[in-house]
């Protein structure tokens, strides 16, 4: 069985995922969305198709003057991604966008910083060409980051860049 990666920025309506393939393949794409939150079922038959070893999720928190409705939803979505990822096994380690975004040098960047960053570095993953793809692009460089911490992450509980 191949190992995959797979590398998370939730969202209510804008999450999205970066798959890394053992083979060296990249696929990224939209985290499914039913009634403005991640879809379960459907991300559920996503995680059981890839059959990843590990996921990286973004650490995330509710914004400042953020309302109440969409900090709710945000937060169902995140525990849904959280909740599929462990029912199907996958262990989850968790980062902090700091951290990730640090390693790129996008800390005080504008939000496109990391999609032309993304388009630069993997010229052969489509998805990314869009404005909308900033949550791919964020993925994708997330997952690289923590991929970049060696081979001992790919084995569950044997280490996380941020504990």
């Amino acid at each position: 069985m191949p190992t995959v990666l797979l590398a998370i920025d939730p969202g209510a309506i804008s999450g999205a995922y970066a798959a890394f393939f053992e083979s060296g393949g990249i696929t990224v794409g939209d985290l499914p969305v039913a009634d403005g939150q991640v879809d379960a079922s459907t991300f559920d038959r996503l995680v059981k198709e890839m059959q990843p070893q590990a996921a990286v999720v973004e650490r995330v928190a509710s914004m400042p003057k953020q309302g109440v409705a969409s900090t709710f939803k945000f937060g169902m979505s995140v525990g849904l991604v959280h909740g599929v990822l462990l029912a199907n096994g996958v262990p989850v380690h968790l980062v902090v966008p700091s951290k990730w975004k640090k390693n790129w040098n996008l800390l005080h960047q504008d939000k496109d910083a990391a999609r032309a960053l993304a388009l630069h570095l993997y010229p052969r993953v489509g998805g990314l060409s869009r404005k909308r793809d900033q949550g791919r692009a964020d993925a994708l460089l997330m997952g690289q980051y923590f991929r970049g911490f060696g081979p001992v992450l790919w084995q569950p509980g044997k280490g996380d860049p941020d504990a």
